[in-house]
């Protein structure tokens, strides 16, 4: 496996993001993270999804620091300050999973507070399904646990045939795309520094492709043991999602009704917050997280 790693000069004076970088090693890959708070605090573990990076969170962090947790916001493999394999053969489902559990181990996380979006669900909740002696308690935030088992609809096809053949994978074009809200220049750049050249974004280009579709699809069943797990699932679960991601519009009521631990929460609705609902609605999510902790 040929990695890739992203020059440190294309993350320097990124608009609001003033963390020191943070590596750990998994497998041979390097991991970056970004971290805050109180060090002997319960961890709150931020997962981005796709094509974003830690700076997602840029708006989060200092809301759930501020009130006295100890944050963690991981760049997925592939993303961000995080080690990029080459070739898009290299990325699959399972590898995700066993490099962010690798990551969790390394670090030594219990306790942890897992807030998840898009991918960062797809990949979260497997971890809560297959490890749940390392989690407390979830916030799912526009993402979901999809099989093949379901309609795919015809929008996220064009999706997929997207990024595998445009010739151009504009990240920051595509954050700007599932945000209500009208990105400054800088931050749209921001979304970019981590791929100074296409061939970077083998990780981006990938990760649609392997969103389970089809009932044949490798990771089918392992999403089915993680459905059977979360079923079981008793400690809190928290949705908070934005009402004008079409994505995933319903997941969080399909979360509500089958997870046991999610019964009586205060679930909200993030009113005008798009996919990208840290871009729309970034301090009012730690605020509905931090709120929920405390109480």
């Amino acid at each position: 496996m040929n990695l890739l790693r992203t020059p440190d000069d294309r993350f320097a004076n990124l608009p609001g993001y003033p963390w020191a970088p943070r590596y750990t090693e998994v497998d041979g890959v390097r991991i970056h993270h970004v971290e805050d708070g109180p060090a002997g605090a319960d961890p709150v573990l931020l997962l981005h999804g796709e094509p974003t990076w830690s700076y997602l969170y840029r708006k989060v962090i200092p809301v759930l620091a501020g009130a006295g947790h100890r944050v963690l916001a991981p760049d997925l493999v592939g993303f961000g300050r995080s080690d990029k394999p080459s070739r898009r053969s290299d990325y699959s489902y399972a590898r995700h999973v066993a490099w962010m559990a690798g990551w969790m181990r390394a670090r030594e996380l219990t306790r942890v507070t897992l807030v998840c979006q898009d991918w960062g669900a797809l990949i979260g909740l497997r971890l809560v399904a297959e490890h749940p002696q390392r989690f407390a308690r979830v916030v799912v935030a526009n993402g979901g646990l999809p099989t093949g088992d379901q309609h795919t609809p015809f929008p996220f096809k064009v999706w997929q045939a997207f990024a595998r053949w445009t010739p151009r994978f504009p990240v920051g074009r595509i954050v700007q795309a599932g945000s209500q809200t009208r990105l400054p220049p800088k931050v749209v750049a921001a979304y970019e520094a981590p791929f100074p050249a296409e061939r970077f974004k083998a990780g981006p280009r990938a990760l649609p492709g392997l969103v389970p579709t089809r009932a044949s699809d490798p990771a089918n069943a392992a999403n089915r043991r993680a459905w059977e797990a979360l079923r079981a699932w008793d400690r809190p679960l928290l949705t908070a999602f934005g009402d004008k991601d079409a994505f995933f519009r319903g997941i969080d009521r399909l979360l509500q009704r089958t997870v046991p631990g999610a019964a009586g929460q205060p679930h909200t609705t993030l009113h005008g917050a798009g996919h990208f609902i840290q871009e729309d609605a970034g301090e009012e999510l730690g605020k509905v997280v931090a709120h929920w902790l405390a109480s």
